[in-house]
Formats: C-alpha cells, sequence, structure tokens
C-alpha cells in the first residue's frame, strides 16, 4: 500500500438536505439506513478550511462543495456526486483537496467513497463560505445558494446541539434549517431545499 501523505484542518461545515426536520439518516435506530422522508436524498455540503496543510501544501482559507444524491437510504449507496473546488486553489491544493475529499488520503471522505455510484468529476470555480452569528451560507453562482440557519431553541443559546456520531463532526452537530431561497442547479439536477433539514458544525479532520 502506497504511504499516504499527512494532512490536518480546522475549519467549517454546513449541509442542506431535501429531509424534513430532522433528518432520520442520524436519529433513528437505522443510522444511515433510514428512509429519507422524500424517499431519496439530495444534499448540498459546503466546507470552509480555516488552516490546514496536505503534506508541505497549504490549505488556508480554502473552501469546498459537494452535491450528492442518494436514491434512498444512504448506506445503500449508489450515490451521484459532484465535487466543486475553489478557483483560487493552485494546482497543488487542487490536487490535495481532490485526495482529501475523494476519500483517497483517510479520513472522514474515506467512509463515504464507496458509496458513490456516479461520479460527476471536480469543478473548480469561485466559492464563498459566510459565517454570519449562527448562520451559514455558501454561494456558487450560477450553481447554488444555500444558507443554514439555526433551528428555533427554548435554550439560551438560541441552537440545538447533538452528538449524533456524524461521520464529518462525531463530536456534535448544531440541528438547522434551510433558508427560503436555497437552490442547486447543475449536471440536469434541480434542487429545492428550502425549509428542510440543516446542520452546521466546526470540523477538525485528519488522517
Amino acid at each position: 500500500m502506497a504511504t499516504r501523505t499527512k494532512w490536518r484542518f480546522v475549519g467549517d461545515y454546513l449541509e442542506n438536505c431535501n429531509c424534513d426536520i430532522v433528518c432520520p439518516c442520524l436519529v433513528s435506530t437505522k443510522a444511515m439506513m433510514a428512509t429519507p422522508t422524500q424517499g431519496c436524498c439530495d444534499n448540498i455540503l459546503a466546507f470552509h478550511i480555516d488552516k490546514g496543510h496536505y503534506g508541505d501544501v497549504a490549505l488556508d482559507g480554502l473552501n469546498v462543495a459537494l452535491a450528492a444524491h442518494a436514491p434512498g437510504p444512504m448506506a445503500e449507496g449508489d450515490w451521484t456526486l459532484a465535487v466543486y473546488i475553489d478557483a483560487r486553489a493552485t494546482d497543488e491544493q487542487t490536487a490535495a483537496l481532490g485526495a482529501i475529499f475523494g476519500g483517497d488520503e483517510g479520513g472522514p471522505m474515506a467512509a463515504f467513497a464507496p458509496l458513490v455510484g456516479t461520479h460527476l468529476g471536480v469543478r473548480k470555480t469561485s466559492i464563498h463560505y459566510t459565517i454570519e452569528g449562527k448562520s451559514r451560507f455558501v454561494e456558487i453562482p450560477g450553481v447554488l445558494a444555500v444558507a443554514v440557519d439555526p433551528l428555533a431553541s427554548m435554550h439560551p443559546s438560541g441552537e440545538i446541539w447533538g452528538m449524533t456520531g456524524h461521520p464529518l463532526a462525531p463530536e456534535k452537530i448544531a440541528f438547522g434549517v434551510g433558508r427560503t431561497g436555497n437552490h442547486f442547479s447543475d449536471h440536469g439536477m434541480d434542487w429545492n431545499n428550502s425549509g428542510q433539514n440543516g446542520h452546521y458544525a466546526p470540523i477538525e479532520w485528519s488522517n
């Protein structure tokens, strides 16, 4: 087996799927085997790297987004996946992010790689990721605009956090809701997850 390049980063992530709130994938008796509330899963995931490296390649400040469609329970696989990498990334950074988010170099995405049946490729494009108070927003001009706000809570913090063991943020995730106007359109897919399930969390990944 080839020696893996050591990598690590800290940052933030959001997701917005088409499930009713709260998505059953992680909070049911059949984690990742529960049937999505709409029968299939249309999910946007976006990531911002505050600080990180892949070997000697710095990854600070870069963004990545994924669009994933699962035709049934997520653990059953046959996902269709599209990947978007920050246009500001150099060739070396692009290769590093492709390896990390493709699961080739271990880390959280390695668990998802075998579930992908159709890979629609990687596109370099402008990706804007913003944190405004407790809300997260990602935009790829002409492709997607997704905002996730915290789910209403009686807790003074105004947020609901769960230790669900989510593969991307196993320590804790916030329960959220997709903002009105959320949309994705690319590769013949056209989704609107306004008012549907969302999550966000700080992340710390490595291999």
